[in-house]
């Protein structure tokens, strides 16, 4: 990797064909330099730049879902570019696409709630398309070093975002929170990563993969691997290191904290099944992996999954409630990695595109509802199916897929995730190692147990809109304009459309998850 004659000649000759592959991330980058110019212009002070982060995620996202349709076998895939940093294959093709779309669906949400104003958004916005540009490079970073570069791109945008409301003590309270704790978990990640890279020799993930599969989960490997996933474990929020979440998504604007909580989990989720199949593609299938580092994903899938549930029971606050209900969804999408085989990889996919739909919808009634009463307790709903009617169904809507009830793209999502479960679940009591079988049978029992409790808390925001009465009468009326009303009934559309037709979603997700097959 260092930069011998060699090697910059070896660049230079295949630049103009990376430079093709890695198009939507560079469209990103020349949205960012162009919102950073604009910021320069006088004449642009007064004008709302969120038009030029729509037009740049526009294009990446042409461009990203051009190239799945033109590859349509895993084969077809360029496979590693820039000297083997990143990797270009379905599986970061199809998480790519899932994070640009959340962050083009919330750039449209900043726009019709207003925040950021005219004054900040090349500000906001370079931090967003910023943000989203690590995001994405999480999902096809191929090296021990790019990956934490991709996941500290992908981290630092955040922690200005959580705080950029202007005068609100909890913002700035929790973005401080955010980066001391981001800070700690990176530098645990990146302990990690050295011990992986001085026990081989190499920061190429299939390399170090190799060699795993070479030398087996000693004590130096398996801490290496386990300090590097605790930086995974902070973006996904997932238990012991969700304790950031809840108070960031309280402090942090709604549109915000719904990003948030979409794109980063996405990128998050991309990273770690990369890391999880291609470990156990390198040990040539077998029960090695899922017996060892999925036994451990699977314990702190349960764990998040019932502490989100339950820490939900109590919230008051909307963007709290929803925070614990993100921390709850983690645990699902772990349960669905844990397994480490393509039909759960596959159903992880389907679970993240009805995610974003169903999260960013939510995140986004309750930016409508602050924006007229200035408050985002549940108390702010109360009778809102008789002040609004369609904020309220909206509402209803994204909560009923939240928990997972048919004809939902969630219930879709959630039944393929348990499916995966169930599947692999027979096959290790079959013909796996003893107990491994078991411990599958009791992760999908906690994930199903864990839906029917999920219901009380999504059912007492349906109850407060639909049967209870306001407490007082509010000076402003909850309202939503042509656009927001487009918006939410657009978002509530995909997911009865994905929740009745599975098979074009579930055709690109199975494709995507057999990109590992033949590593």
């Amino acid at each position: 990797m260092f930069p011998t004659p060699d090697n910059v000649a070896k660049l230079q000759n295949t630049l103009e064909n990376d430079l093709l592959v890695f198009l939507p991330e560079l469209a990103l980058c020349i949205g960012i330099v162009a919102l950073l110019l604009a910021r320069l212009l006088p004449v642009l002070d007064r004008v709302h730049l969120g038009g030029v982060a729509v037009v740049a995620l526009v294009i990446a996202l042409f461009a990203g879902g051009f190239q799945v349709y033109q590859f349509r076998k895993p084969d077809d895939w360029p496979g590693l570019y820039f000297a083997g940093m990143l990797t270009s294959d379905a599986w970061g093709g199809f998480v790519r696409l899932i994070v640009l779309a959340a962050a083009l669906v919330t750039v449209v949400l900043t726009q019709l709630t207003g925040i950021p104003d005219k004054n900040d958004s090349a500000d906001f916005y370079v931090l967003l398309l910023g943000g989203t540009l690590g995001m994405t490079l999480m999902t096809s970073a191929s090296h021990l070093l790019m990956i934490f570069i991709a996941v500290e791109m992908a981290s630092l945008p955040g922690y200005a975002m959580a705080g950029f409301l202007k005068g609100k003590k909890n913002g700035s309270e929790a973005s401080l929170k955010y980066v001391v704790y981001g800070a700690a978990a990176s530098g645990v990640m990146l302990y990690g990563m050295t011990l992986l890279t001085g026990t081989f020799g190499t920061g190429t993930l299939r390399d170090v993969s190799a060699g795993i599969a070479a030398r087996g989960l000693d004590l130096p490997v398996l801490a290496g691997l386990v300090l590097t996933f605790v930086g995974l474990g902070f973006k996904l929020a997932a238990v012991p290191f969700q304790f950031w979440c809840p108070d960031v998504f309280e402090g942090a604007a709604a549109e915000v904290a719904g990003f948030l909580s979409v794109a980063s989990k996405a990128g998050a989720i991309g990273l770690t099944g990369r890391l999880l199949l291609t470990l156990n593609t390198s040990q040539q299938g077998g029960w090695g992996i899922p017996a060892s580092l999925g036994v451990g994903v699977a314990v702190v899938a349960m764990i998040t999954v019932t502490f989100g549930n339950l820490a939900a029971f109590a919230q008051t606050n909307l963007k709290r409630l929803l925070a614990y209900s993100t921390i709850a969804h983690a645990g699902y999408m772990l349960m669905a990695l844990a397994v480490v085989t393509e039909a759960g990889a596959a159903s992880v996919l389907y679970y993240l595109s009805a995610y974003v739909a169903m999260n960013l919808g939510a995140f986004g009634v309750v930016a409508l509802i602050r924006n007229a009463t200035g408050s985002e307790d549940i108390s702010a709903v109360r009778g809102l199916v008789r002040r609004n009617p369609l904020l309220a169904i909206t509402m209803l809507v994204f909560m009923a897929s939240l928990l997972g009830l048919p004809p939902l793209a969630g219930f879709a999502g959630k039944f393929q995730v348990f499916s995966a479960v169930y599947e692999a679940a027979k096959t290790a009591t079959a013909s796996g190692p003893p107990g491994l079988g078991t411990v599958f049978f009791v992760l999908l029992a906690v994930g199903a147990v864990n839906t029917a409790v999920s219901a009380y808390y999504y059912l007492k925001i349906a109850r407060a809109m639909l049967l209870d009465d306001a407490v007082e009468p509010v000076s402003r009326e909850p309202k939503a304009s042509a656009g927001a009303a487009l918006f939410l009934v657009a978002l509530c559309a995909f997911l009865f459309a994905a929740g009745v037709v599975w098979d074009p979603l579930v055709s690109e997700t199975a494709k995507a998850a057999s990109a590992f097959r033949s590593m």
